[in-house]
């Protein structure tokens, strides 16, 4: 398992399969890539001034990332994004 440093976190992009309002599937070239992903793994935080910023993802939460943000990984078969929390845009309830 991937164990991220400072204030990183590790997501996993969220497939979404979308349709037309008549039930047609569109395919997955023909549609723009979902920015929902799930977080897999977070860092402790980073130090500022002798204390631990806090880290306001958890593990398993749904989130917004920006577009171009992170660095693509792939571990163990399995595509994954590293990236700071400042990253991420929202959190989805």
């Amino acid at each position: 398992m991937l164990r991220p440093l400072l204030d990183r976190v590790i997501v996993k992009m969220i497939e979404t399969e979308e349709s037309t309002k008549s039930g047609i599937i569109i395919g997955s070239s023909s549609k723009e890539k979902s920015h929902i992903a799930e977080v897999v793994s977070v860092g402790p935080g980073k130090v500022i001034d002798g204390n631990i910023e806090e880290i306001y993802i958890r593990k398993g939460d749904k989130v917004v990332i920006n577009k171009y943000s992170g660095t693509e990984i792939n571990h163990e078969g399995e595509e994954y994004i590293v990236l700071k929390q400042e990253d991420i845009l929202a959190i989805v309830e």
